[in-house]
């Protein structure tokens, strides 16, 4: 049970989700389908099932999932509370030495760690302090994570690097992730360095405090966080990193601005799987902290010129109404897609144009809509002019009586 949902879980995060599409987004928020597949992966393990078994999860809100988990957390570990807090009381009486041996040979690390949970956190940590970190890393999968905070304030920096260490080399990211966002600064420059890319790929993506990412991509330098990029892009991880990078707070536009600056093969590579995978609502909001020059360099991707590709962004970009992070990215891109784009979205349905309407009258971005309005053919005009009339925009006198001269 330690490790069967580690490594061997890469399927289930990624590839085998490029046939699901959109099926998360339904009540979620900015990221909510990558955020989705990670709150499914962490109730698996706490379930110890399949993730395939949950993939129903994936379709709901993830905040829901996330306090469907915590829920989870609470009934599992707190079922048999009185009988552990009993054995806890009677391990108080041993040294701490004579209490990490018995832990070892008679316990186990699963009842163990249960133990663990019931002590005195400055107890837990006397013990762990003695325990080899091989049989500490394979306690941690059995932790109650509401106990983690208190317990790993007081361990020395060397032993958490060990343990570390130990559930890196054995795939274990998800344990990893439970532990991660209360590492002292001090341990974390410790082991960040030790760390290979992919490691910090699938750890980030299932971190359990998304609000530490920023500071740990911060303790890493330019140079690391390229190669954190390149790794993404030649180990398919792509969904982790835009996962990882839409949590990274104020690193998000350092993080869009080191990608940017990637072979063509790479960011097209982002781009694709993007669109194989509907994340755009993952991708767009970091292309939108680009600069001008970065976001030309992306538009002139070969992937923005595949008819399929803007047809799905065009439609992901209605269903998730990120009209202000899409539109600067269209009004850069080389004229062939931009008329690409102006013919799905003239042929949007009543009701997605609507939404468009909506959603650019709400941001006022009608100035932005204009001139990919002036590229659809004469009925996409006249359909998305009279939705701009209704919300008063302030549309040029040409291009309204071109839509007059279609109507007559």
């Amino acid at each position: 049970m330690d490790t069967s949902h580690g490594e061997t879980s890469r399927d289930d995060t990624t590839r085998d989700d490029t046939t699901r599409g959109g099926a998360a987004r339904g009540g979620t928020t900015r990221g909510g389908i990558l955020r989705g597949r990670a709150e499914t992966l962490k109730i698996a393990r706490l379930l110890d099932v399949e993730p395939r078994r949950l993939a129903f999860l994936e379709g709901l809100p993830a905040d829901d999932v996330r306090l469907f988990r915590e829920r989870a957390v609470a009934a599992l570990f707190d079922e048999d509370r009185g009988l552990y807090d009993r054995i806890a009381g009677l391990t108080r009486l041993l040294p701490a030495g004579v209490a990490a041996g018995i832990a070892q040979k008679a316990l186990g690390p699963r009842l163990a760690a249960a133990l663990a949970g019931r002590l005195e956190p400055g107890r837990a940590a006397d013990i762990i302090d003695r325990l080899p970190a091989d049989f500490t890393a394979r306690c941690c999968h059995h932790v109650d994570p509401r106990r983690i905070a208190a317990i790993m304030g007081l361990l020395d920096d060397d032993i958490v690097v060990r343990v570390a260490l130990v559930l890196a080399e054995r795939g274990d990211h998800l344990t990893m992730g439970r532990f991660v966002g209360h590492l002292r600064d001090s341990a974390l420059r410790n082991v960040l360095p030790r760390l290979g890319e992919t490691t910090l790929l699938r750890t980030g993506f299932v971190i359990d405090h998304p609000e530490r990412l920023g500071h740990i991509v911060a303790l890493l330098d330019d140079e690391r966080v390229r190669a954190v990029i390149a790794a993404a892009a030649d180990h398919g991880l792509w969904p982790e990193a835009l996962a990882v990078a839409g949590m990274a707070g104020e690193q998000r536009a350092r993080i869009a601005s080191l990608t940017a600056a990637q072979p063509k093969a790479r960011l097209d590579s982002l781009v694709r799987v993007t669109a194989e995978q509907d994340l755009w609502e993952s991708l767009l909001p970091i292309v939108s902290l680009l600069g001008e020059d970065e976001r030309r360099t992306v538009a002139a991707l070969p992937a923005l010129r595949d008819p399929a590709v803007l047809d799905g962004l065009v439609r992901g970009v209605v269903a998730t109404g990120l009209w202000g992070d899409f539109l600067p990215v269209v009004r850069v891109l080389p004229p062939t897609a931009r008329r690409i784009v102006a013919r799905v979205a003239g042929a949007l349905s009543d009701a997605d144009l609507e939404a468009l309407a909506r959603g650019v009258d709400k941001e006022g971005l009608w100035e932005l809509v204009l001139p990919l309005v002036e590229l659809m053919d004469e009925e996409g005009r006249r359909r998305v002019l009279a939705l701009a009339a209704v919300a008063d925009a302030p549309v040029p006198a040409a291009l309204r009586g071109r839509a007059a001269g279609a109507d007559s």
